[in-house]
């Protein structure tokens, strides 16, 4: 197709402009025209077409042009809800220094769900050189909800402190009982004097991901990664340094200093609403990535975030919506775990339900086993009892058989001749007819089968439990299915 033949429609440019808003490829924005058209030959443009719009008319404005379109923004969502909060601070050349914002839902949520807050920057605007940070907490679902968004020109301590002023300011000034953050000292100070109540933790996972980066001159690294997950820090710390010749590292030193807020042993009880997994943390990480491009602008990042606030209220409202209309059966009859069916969403009482089975279970299994030693030690002495008594009543047969083998005539090799060996009779032969019932050790074998009758009724009892127990297995595991497909 010639290049003046090819031309872009104002429907086709507004569908590459919302696609490129949602953080939808051009590759795949290309197929979606040619699958709508019936192929290729019925499309008008191709692909560099739509890549050269992009480029040329989407993103192709200045940085200024990026400031001022994303204060306009920020002014329009405070028109459309008086609730939306944002401050932003300007460097002296009028370029975006630092900003944070929250809307009408983000300001309600924390209401509910404050206990335990993460603060995540990981993420970043590359196009502007940004970085980004994420307040996050946890609903009533399990689910994660977004709670305010901050852009960053740097991570010092004064930035950090004019963030968490701001975001207090935008929650009431109510602190949250917990914080985690990634492995940051400027934040970990700033922290401390802007909420000296709240707990600080640090996500493990945060640090094990620095490990090949910060012990790669160390041989076996990898092994140093897997023996730093297990070790008891206080315990094992100094034998885990010199098994692997770190001694002298600076940053497993300072890591050991504040080993208070980030080894599980410090904090573990305290609550943590399920934040502190892996699996929470890069489950967030990949929800961020289906929304957010490592190429957006600024005024297309604060899009792509609405449309994350967007998407976890519309998970929340078909949770709520899935509460309301459907019900998960007890399991027992306690009326304990009827208050929580009630009172507990479905996710909550799952796990409730989940933990109380493995619990019982657990408990059954430990009891039918304690039960089942202690009768193998009780038969295990019997049995030995009989059997000293066999080997005492041999003992005894074989002296007797000595004695009267005194005055009989034997043969060995030390004066053996041809005529002794010709005074040798065969035994006498006989017919047999099955196993004879005198023979060796059949007696020892009555004592044993008779002890082992008596014991016939008692492991069957034994027997009978332990199916129970195997019951209350089987059951619980098709509990767990059914609840999980529920």
């Amino acid at each position: 197709m010639l290049k003046q033949h090819r031309e872009l429609s104002i429907s086709i440019r507004r569908t590459i402009e919302n696609n490129e808003e949602a953080g939808i490829r051009p590759s795949k924005t290309y197929q979606s025209f040619v699958a709508a058209a019936g192929g290729h030959r019925e499309l008008n443009f191709i692909e560099k077409d739509v890549r050269n719009y992009i480029t040329r008319e989407v993103r192709n404005v200045s940085k200024q042009e990026y400031a001022k379109e994303f204060r306009k923004y920020l002014l329009r969502m405070k028109e459309k809800n008086q609730n939306f909060f944002f401050e932003l601070e300007l460097e002296e050349d009028k370029s975006i220094k630092l900003t944070f914002w929250a809307d009408a839902r983000s300001r309600a949520a924390f209401e509910y769900f404050r206990d335990v807050i993460s603060f995540d920057t990981t993420y970043n605007t590359n196009r502007c050189n940004l970085v980004c940070g994420s307040f996050v907490g946890v609903n009533h679902h399990g689910q994660s909800t977004l709670l305010g968004c901050s852009l960053m020109k740097n991570k010092e301590i004064e930035s950090f402190k004019w963030l968490f002023q701001c975001w207090l300011c935008c929650m009431g000034g109510n602190a949250p009982k917990g914080f985690l953050t990634d492995q940051c000292a400027s934040m970990k100070r700033a922290l401390e004097a802007c909420m000296p109540t709240t707990i600080h933790r640090w996500y493990i996972w945060h640090i094990m991901k620095k490990i090949p980066s910060k012990l790669n001159g160390y041989k076996g690294h990898a092994e140093i990664e897997q023996e730093m997950s297990q070790v008891e820090v206080d315990r094992n710390w100094n034998d885990f340094l010199l098994n692997f010749g770190l001694v002298d590292n600076k940053w497993l030193s300072n890591l050991y200093e504040d080993r208070h807020i980030w080894v599980p042993i410090y904090l573990d009880h305290h609550f943590w609403a399920g934040m502190r997994s892996t699996q929470m943390s890069e489950s967030m990480h990949s929800f961020f990535n289906m929304f957010i491009t490592r190429n957006s602008s600024l005024i297309q990042f604060v899009k792509q975030y609405d449309n994350c606030l967007g998407s976890r209220e519309q998970a929340e409202r078909e949770s709520d919506a899935a509460d309301f209309h459907t019900v998960i059966l007890c399991a027992t009859k306690s009326s304990i775990e009827a208050q929580f069916q009630d009172v507990y969403t479905h996710q909550k009482f799952r796990l409730f339900s989940i933990q109380s089975w493995r619990t019982s279970f657990q408990l059954n299994i430990q009891q039918v086993c304690g039960y089942l030693r202690l009768s193998s030690s009780r038969e295990s002495e019997e049995l030995t009892a009989i059997l000293h008594r066999a080997y005492d009543n041999i003992m005894v047969e074989m002296e007797s058989l000595k004695a009267k083998r005194k005055g009989t005539s034997s043969l060995s090799h030390e004066d053996a001749n041809l005529k002794s060996v010709n005074e040798l009779q065969s035994p006498p032969r006989i017919r047999t007819r099955g196993r004879p019932k005198n023979r060796l050790g059949s007696k020892l074998d009555k004592q044993i089968a008779n002890a082992t009758k008596k014991k016939k009724t008692k492991a069957l009892n034994e027997l009978n439990l332990f199916d129970a127990a195997s019951v209350v297995h089987s059951n619980s595991s098709q509990y767990q299915e059914y609840v999980m497909n529920y």
